[in-house]
């Protein structure tokens, strides 16, 4: 038995630090397979997951040792963190790491989007010549909504507002007279910032409060031709509510890198087939090289810190 176990993919390298001091047993395959997961956890003392592995009632009781869990990544919706708090197990994510990664992601989709152009190769190599169109529309001058303003979404801003886009934001959470406001529109509820939005690029966590946030009703505000960027968490946008209102044209197209159901199986996308309007990613908008680097580094650290506090 490993006193840490890494159940899913990370820069292995990273974990170095961590094996001087500590068994590890880096496994990416475990989260696929849990009940093995739970035979190995029976003596950790750490375990290191990404998005895919539940932390919940029955792995804790299966890691009655287990001391922290490091999060590659920042969300945290696949891990009960009442239960962990019951445990006293600490749970440190990654934040920040991967933000670089995220925006410009969310930036290279508005300019996909917007353009529409992304889809044209068959029509070429099949010897087509369609200009008039694939047109498209430049994104200087159009106004781009952010649902939350943390650090993802006020990178998200900088870039936007270079590109010549007009930034507004809607986050209850961050007071009036923050002054971080002061680089975009603070728009005071969300319904006014679907009215005005030609864009909308979602960045806030999966909630009771947030899950579906974007359904039929809120599609239904934003100005006719508004796309949709999804890096947040699935289940935020109604998927299917969504894929409705771009096969009847309201909606212009959308990037999803999150999904109601992860992995997404040939069922639950089948809502999409078909629609060229749509760029839909396996949840790797915050993974690059470089990202990946740093979100391990990161965990390793924070893994390796609590556990030397024990």
């Amino acid at each position: 038995m490993a006193d840490v176990v890494v159940s899913e993919f990370m820069n292995e390298a990273a974990l170095a630090p961590l094996q001087d001091e500590y068994g590890v047993l880096f496994d990416p395959e475990l989260v696929d397979d849990r009940t093995r997961l739970l035979v190995e956890v029976e003596r950790a003392v750490g375990i290191i997951v990404r998005n895919r592995t539940q932390v919940d009632e029955e792995l804790l009781a299966a890691a009655p040792l287990l001391k922290v869990v490091g999060r590659l990544g920042v969300g945290l919706d696949n891990i009960d963190l009442e239960a962990c708090a019951r445990h006293n197990v600490a749970v440190h994510p990654a934040t920040g790491a991967n933000a670089q990664a995220v925006a410009e992601y969310v930036i290279g989709a508005l300019l996909m989007l917007f353009r529409g152009a992304y889809h044209s190769n068959s029509r070429v190599i099949g010897g087509e010549w369609p200009r008039a169109d694939l047109q498209g529309r430049e994104s200087a001058g159009k106004r781009l909504g952010l649902v939350g303003f943390g650090t993802i979404a006020r990178m998200v801003a900088s870039r936007a507002s270079a590109l010549g886009l007009k930034v507004g934001a809607y986050d209850p959470y961050l007071p009036a007279d923050d002054q971080l406001w002061g680089s975009v529109d603070r728009i005071a509820d969300f319904d006014s910032l679907l009215e005005v939005s030609d864009a909308i690029s979602l960045h806030v966590p999966l909630t009771d409060d947030t899950r579906h946030l974007l359904d039929t009703t809120a599609l239904d505000k934003l100005p006719a031709g508004a796309i949709i960027v999804n890096t947040a968490r699935g289940g935020i946008v109604d998927d299917a509510a969504l894929a409705a209102a771009i096969r009847r044209g309201h909606i212009a197209g959308a990037a999803l890198d999150v999904f109601e159901v992860e992995p997404v199986t040939a069922q639950t996308g089948q809502m999409f087939a078909g629609l060229d309007n749509v760029v839909l990613t396996p949840h790797i908008a915050g993974l690059t090289a470089e990202s990946n680097a740093r979100v391990s580094d990161m965990t390793v650290q924070n893994v390796l810190r609590t556990l030397k506090e024990q």
